[in-house]
């Protein structure tokens, strides 16, 4: 393992799994607390967590130990060459595998599983699956596959909206990605999910987008190569042939869903229905925020995380 970097109360360290796949990570506060583990999504990486890191680190906001993994694929994490490495059946091994370290000194469980977008497409599978790993759950901005799916194979709308699933499957999508300085990635951070980036779409924020981009974008594509949930085209059914049994869709974890309404490729109609799959369900949506609220908001999404933590858990010592 690397020896830890010191970025403010940020360490850096790749942790090698048992199944040969090793996870740049990001973390904060000490090992052997109650871990909180965050999971991100495309295009983005662990960094996009810093904030919630030192914040719930801190002992005044529950002195967690805080845990965001690069994805596999991205940034220094292992990244194979099979697109059938991308599964979700294998991202979720690896963070299942990687709670067994963090949180070996609380049981194996997590106090809390915490995830955006792709990340949360992982947590979802893992909480159905694996649900003793977490005691809680919170999405934000991640669609539940069942509604996601459902919507996917009935609504223009959300077919029209995630159209640019199919442009980021293409053979040539990363060469693409990254023509003129990362101009197409730039719009996804903008116009594609939201237009609320000016205040926080910083040149240093730009930096770090950069730095992890630098490393392959092919790892992030492949997320969206290796699963079925994108709109049909062509002789591609891709949703359209895809029925999952409700088994597969349930989670009885106490659940956290935060929603930024002004989300162009996640509508609020993902929402509807979501009581049938998740029965401890609580929602909270903000009229006034994007698809990229973990960057736009984070201290509102902070205290709502903090709100729904369940205090047993900020007083275990």
């Amino acid at each position: 393992m690397d020896a830890p970097q010191r970025c403010g109360v940020i360490e850096t360290y790749l942790q090698p799994l048992p199944h040969g796949i090793t996870l740049s990570c990001r973390a904060a506060g000490e090992r052997g607390r109650p871990v909180l583990l965050f999971l991100h999504g495309f295009p983005e990486a662990a960094f996009v967590w810093d904030f919630m890191l030192a914040h719930f680190s801190r002992a005044e906001n529950g002195g967690y130990r805080c845990v965001a993994p690069n994805l596999r694929g991205f940034e220094r994490s292992s990244a194979p060459l099979d697109v059938n490495a991308y599964r979700p059946k294998h991202l979720v091994q690896d963070i299942a595998a990687l709670i067994a370290i963090e949180a070996t000194e609380q049981g194996g469980q997590l106090a809390a599983l915490v995830a955006h977008d792709w990340g949360g497409a992982v947590a979802w599978n893992l909480a159905n699956q694996l649900p003793d790993l977490s005691r809680q759950l919170i999405i934000i901005n991640s669609p539940h596959p069942g509604t996601f799916l459902r919507e996917l194979k009935g609504s223009a709308a959300q077919q029209a909206a995630s159209a640019y699933m199919n442009f980021l499957v293409r053979p040539s999508a990363e060469e693409l990605l990254a023509q003129d300085d990362y101009r197409r990635l730039w719009e996804f951070l903008t116009d594609q999910f939201g237009a609320n980036a000016a205040a926080w779409l910083t040149d240093d924020v730009k930096a770090q987008y950069r730095e992890v981009w630098a490393n392959g974008l092919t790892g992030g594509c492949n997320l969206y190569r290796a699963s079925p949930l994108r709109p049909p085209r062509g002789d591609d059914p891709a949703a359209a042939g895809v029925d999952l049994p409700h088994a597969m869709l349930t989670v009885n974890l106490s659940t956290l869903v935060i929603w930024g309404l002004g989300d162009k490729a996640l509508p609020p109609a993902l929402l509807d229905g979501l009581g049938d799959y998740v029965e401890q369900l609580t929602v909270k949506t903000l009229a006034d925020a994007t698809h990229w609220i973990v960057h736009e908001q984070p201290v509102r999404v902070a205290q709502l995380i903090s709100d729904f933590l369940a205090p047993p858990i900020l007083q275990k010592q």
